[in-house]
């Protein structure tokens, strides 16, 4: 056996571990943000299908 060889550290450095919890925490605000975004524009489409929608159907009412 080599008894020259560098010990190894058995746990992760303090500021390795904050590094880590900081780079989840921007992800997971990144994450957050985009998935807001998706159910926004999902929402504002739905919403302007349904006003074309009751216009289209008003008209049909009113002229028909």
């Amino acid at each position: 056996m080599h008894s020259d060889l560098e010990p190894t550290r058995s746990h992760t450095p303090v500021v390795r571990k904050a590094v880590a919890g900081l780079v989840l925490v921007v992800a997971a605000a990144v994450l957050v943000k985009v998935i807001i975004g998706i159910v926004t524009a999902v929402f504002w489409t739905v919403v302007v299908i349904a006003a074309v929608l009751a216009v289209l159907w008003a008209l049909k009412t009113i002229v028909w």
